[in-house]
This record gives structure tokens, C-alpha cells and sequence, in this order.
């Protein structure tokens, strides 16, 4: 392998393969913080060979110039704003539009955007009639990506891709309108009134009200839980090619609308080892507060190679060292404990298991340290939030990188359909036998 360090060009030079007498070059691409990756996009054509990487853990999918993230060193930048310097700066609105607009806002962008947001935050009255259609125990995740996806039934005079004005509208629509549908959901679940937004609230305040308040109990939000739910939002607003990303793209490249692009993220968010991992997370701890509280035992068992047990929110695929977003959110979550002095065995555990995973040796040296589900799980206990409504939380903080990916995806020149290959590992070619004799 050759390689130059030019940071003034792109190709930094190049990769030589050889298979079965042929030589193949491929360029190596350079990113802007010196991530190195080799361009393969002629090597089916050239060779007929393709890759295998399974999961995609070594494939660079697309070129992204709006979330940095660093494993080794726990680094994560917006659009090259340190997540710290925006959790301590910013609102989650704010960093909404630096992630889907590329730039932070100046005070009159900003008071348009929340603008343009409040202008939006009503469901239409026919949606409200869907949630009847869900048992009462539905997961609101799956009402989450229903109704998302039902918006493209009632707005169609926003579903062309490749029209600014009407992208505009919808991604308002979305920002608007995901945490009505969000607290709708709740509501369902425990059979009470739906609570119409109130946009004299802010995004986060609004949210919280649609979530507690009745029509027989106005429900005054404490400013550290919306303060809480902001930061929360802003660390999980993006993060790279993760999969819900990635679902997002997916789909999008096949020019389907912005809606349904969305809601394929949400499915995709769903899953436990994504963001359903906060929700796992407190049932873990759960589990081990109704068992008694004992920590050791469960500590021991996930030591155990020969024990399936694990523990759920600590370390993280791509941190080898620290989850910056944890770093930011424990103090939150420390604050809030402190503030609330609640009665709660699972905070104990919570606590314990901290500590364990801060000074314990086997923890340590093999840096599994709590991640951002760990606390956000504990956060969204101590808020009052129910557990089956902690991913819904998830993938409202998510729209705006999920919203930023599918607009960098359509403004890419040379925009192509996703279609990964595969390596066919079935029967060959056989031939069909009459009934009688199978």
C-alpha cells in the first residue's frame, strides 16, 4: 500500500489488489480528520469480486459531513462542534437546525425555526381516531412508526423529494409533530384525554405537558426535568452511521418520502441493542432490585464466561475508552437523584453499579464504562417517565440527524439506489421434482 498524507487532495493514494494474476488499483480516500478509507466503487465491476464484512463494521457507506465520532479517543462533534460545548451553549432546537441546516442559527434563524415549529405542532383531528385502532397495551414504539408513517396520507402536498420548499415543510411537519404523536401514545396507554399542545411552552416544556397534564389537572413542568429532557435530546440528536441512520438513508435513497423514510428509523430504533437499550437497561436494574439488591451476584455473573447474563449499559460498540454523551448526562442525573431524594431500591442499584464500573478491575481495565443508556434510563425513571416510553424519547432527540442524513443523502451528486451485494452460500441450481416423489 502507497500512501500520501496531502491533506489538499482527496485521493491520498492508493491500494493494490491481485486476484488470480489481475492487478487492481483503488484510490484511498482521505476525510477531513484523517479518517482513511479505500474506494471500491469500480471493484465488481473490474474484478467481479465484491467484499464480505459482516454487520458492515469495517464499510464506509456514504461520504457525511455532519457527525464526527472518535471511539478510541470518546470524541463526538456536530457538524465539528464538541458535544460538550453544545450541551453547555444550546438548546435542543438550536442544535436541530446546525445538524439539518449545517450551521448553528443567528438569534433570528432561531426565533423563525422555533416559529415555523409551533406553527405545526397539531396532529389533524382524523389522526386521533388511528390510536383507537391500537390495544391499549400496544408498545409506543409501533404507534410512534405507524403514525409517522399515516403523515404522508395527510399531507401529500409535501412528498416530492427533489422539491426544497415541500422538503422544508415536511421536516417543520416532523419536528413539530413527533412529540404530540409521542405523548398521544402515552396517553392511549393509560386510558386518559389527549392533551392538546400548547405552544406558549417550550419544545421541551410542551412535551412534558402533553405528557402529565389532564383536562381536570394543569400540570406545571419543573424546569429541571425540561432542562434534563433538553440535554438528553441534544446528546442523542445524532450519532454517525448508526443503523436507524443508516435505515434512513437506506430508504430514502429508493426516493421514498420523508415521512416514510423516518418511520423505518423508528422501526429500526425499536430494537434492544439500538435504542431500546435504555429501556433494557432499567429492567436490568429492576431485576436485580427485585432479587434483593445484590450487585455483586450480578456483577459476578457477567464476569462468568460461562454466564449468558449481561450487563445492559455499560460500554459501547464504537467507545473503546468513554461515551462522551455519559460524561455530560451523569451529572444531570446525580443532580436530579439529589434534588428528588426518591425512595427507589432501582437508584440504589443504579448507584452501586456506577461505582463498580468505575473502580472495579475488571470494569477498568476493559473500559466498561456507563454509556449515555445507562444514565438516560435512570434520568427518564427519575422524570416519572414510563420505561416503554424511553426509545419514543430516543427518536424524538434522533429526528433531527435522521432528517440531516436523508437531506445530505438527496443533495449528494451522483445519488444512487442502496443495493448491498451478497456472498450465496444456498443449494445450486436443482431441479423441481414431481409432488410424488418429494
Amino acid at each position: 500500500m502507497t500512501s500520501s498524507l496531502n491533506l489538499e487532495t482527496e485521493n491520498s493514494g492508493t491500494v493494490r489488489l491481485t486476484s488470480e494474476g489481475q492487478d487492481l488499483e483503488m484510490p484511498v480516500v482521505r476525510g477531513s480528520e484523517g479518517e482513511q478509507g479505500i474506494d471500491i466503487s469500480t471493484l465488481r465491476r473490474d474484478s467481479g469480486l465484491v467484499t464480505l464484512d459482516e454487520g458492515f463494521v469495517n464499510t464506509g457507506s456514504t461520504r457525511s459531513a455532519i457527525t464526527f465520532l472518535d471511539g478510541e479517543k470518546g470524541v463526538l462533534r456536530y457538524r465539528g462542534y464538541p458535544i460538550e460545548d453544545l450541551a453547555a451553549n444550546c438548546d435542543f432546537i438550536e442544535v436541530a437546525y446546525l445538524l439539518i441546516h449545517g450551521e448553528l442559527p443567528n438569534a433570528e434563524q432561531a426565533a423563525n425555526f422555533r416559529s415555523g415549529i409551533r406553527h405545526h405542532t397539531m396532529i389533524h383531528e382524523d389522526m386521533r381516531s388511528f390510536y383507537n385502532g391500537f390495544p391499549r397495551d400496544a408498545h409506543p414504539m409501533a404507534i410512534l412508526s405507524s403514525v409517522v408513517g399515516a403523515l404522508s396520507t395527510f399531507y401529500q402536498d409535501s412528498m416530492q423529494v427533489d422539491d426544497p420548499d415541500q422538503v422544508e415543510i415536511s421536516i417543520y411537519r416532523l419536528l413539530a409533530k413527533l412529540p404530540t404523536i409521542a405523548a398521544y401514545s402515552h396517553k392511549k396507554s393509560i386510558g386518559q384525554p389527549f392533551v392538546y399542545p400548547n405552544n406558549s411552552l417550550d419544545y421541551c416544556e410542551n412535551f412534558l405537558h402533553m405528557m402529565f397534564a389532564t383536562p381536570a389537572h394543569e400540570h406545571l413542568v419543573d424546569p429541571d426535568f425540561a432542562e434534563a429532557l433538553n440535554l438528553l435530546l441534544i446528546v442523542h440528536a445524532d450519532h454517525e452511521q448508526n443503523c436507524s441512520t443508516s435505515t434512513v438513508r437506506m430508504v430514502g435513497s429508493s426516493n421514498a418520502n420523508l415521512f416514510a423514510s423516518i418511520s423505518a428509523g423508528i422501526c429500526a430504533l425499536w430494537g434492544p441493542l439500538h435504542g431500546g437499550a435504555n429501556e433494557a437497561c432499567v429492567n436490568m436494574l429492576d431485576q436485580i432490585a427485585a432479587d434483593g439488591g445484590n450487585v455483586k451476584k450480578y456483577v459476578d455473573m457477567a464476569k462468568d464466561k460461562n454466564n449468558s447474563f449481561r450487563l445492559m449499559g455499560f460500554g459501547h460498540r464504537v467507545y473503546k475508552s468513554f461515551d462522551p454523551r455519559a460524561t455530560i448526562i451523569r451529572a444531570c442525573c446525580d443532580k436530579l437523584l439529589a434534588k428528588l431524594e426518591i425512595n427507589d431500591p432501582l437508584f440504589e442499584v443504579a448507584q452501586e453499579l456506577q461505582e463498580y464500573a468505575l473502580k472495579d478491575e475488571y470494569f477498568v481495565e476493559r473500559k466498561l464504562y456507563p454509556n449515555v443508556d445507562f444514565y438516560s434510563g435512570v434520568i427518564y425513571r427519575a422524570m416519572g417517565i414510563p420505561v416503554q416510553m424511553f426509545t419514543v424519547l430516543f427518536a424524538i432527540g434522533r429526528l433531527p440527524g435522521w432528517i440531516a442524513h436523508w437531506k445530505e443523502l438527496h443533495n449528494t451528486p451522483g445519488k444512487r439506489i442502496y443495493r448491498p451485494r451478497q456472498i450465496y452460500t444456498g443449494s445450486t441450481e436443482r431441479k423441481v421434482p414431481p409432488i410424488e416423489e418429494r
